[in-house]
């Protein structure tokens, strides 16, 4: 009898058609950037390498040649990913430091980053401080801060409201002009 018996499964080799397949199945599921795509591959190939399983040469020319070719078929395209990002971001109430930050990690450079958000503003017929504004307020809606809070709570509760617009990438004088506000209809006014 033995004792410890594995039945691990062997590694996949790494070929162009595995990365194919997994830039396939991987876009099928979920919306990505160039760069965004070619980590997802190279981490493909990191997991095999330290399985020890076979990878092509050449793997690093194959991955820019599939991220190239749905680049060139329009499957990626990084401009709409950064415009439908920042507007989703900005509907749930993040800032636009925190978008701008977020839409940099997912591999957006700056320029299509810059458009993205003049196209935000140009969506929502707004200037980046009201954008900021109408931001600031959607978290406190979602997130029940300030005056979104019942009346008896609102003092106990202000730091900590206060906290959370912060994480969220807010300055000081906004999160307080939020969070302060003495209604709802009160920052509908302002």
């Amino acid at each position: 009898m033995t004792v410890g018996c594995s039945l691990k499964r062997p590694a996949r080799p790494i070929t162009a058609k595995y990365l194919q397949n997994a830039a396939t199945f991987y876009l099928e599921r979920y919306p990505s950037t160039a760069e965004g795509l070619r980590r997802v591959l190279q981490r493909r190939v990191q997991k095999a390498e330290r399985a020890e399983a076979p990878v092509m040469d050449n793997v690093q020319q194959a991955i820019d040649a599939i991220v190239a070719k749905f680049v060139a078929s329009g499957v990626i395209d990084d401009k709409a990913f950064a415009q439908t990002k920042a507007r989703a971001l900005h509907r749930r109430g993040v800032s636009t430091r925190l978008t701008r930050q977020r839409l940099r990690l997912a591999g957006i450079d700056g320029e299509t980053l810059d458009q993205a958000m003049a196209g935000l503003d140009e969506e929502l017929h707004t200037d980046p401080r009201q954008r900021e504004w109408k931001a600031a307020i959607a978290l406190a809606r979602r997130r029940r801060l300030g005056p979104y809070r019942p009346a008896t709570d609102r003092k106990e509760a202000r730091a900590r409201d206060l906290a959370a617009m912060a994480r969220a990438g807010f300055d000081y004088e906004l999160a307080r002009k939020v969070i302060d506000a003495p209604s709802v209809e009160s920052l509908d006014d302002a």
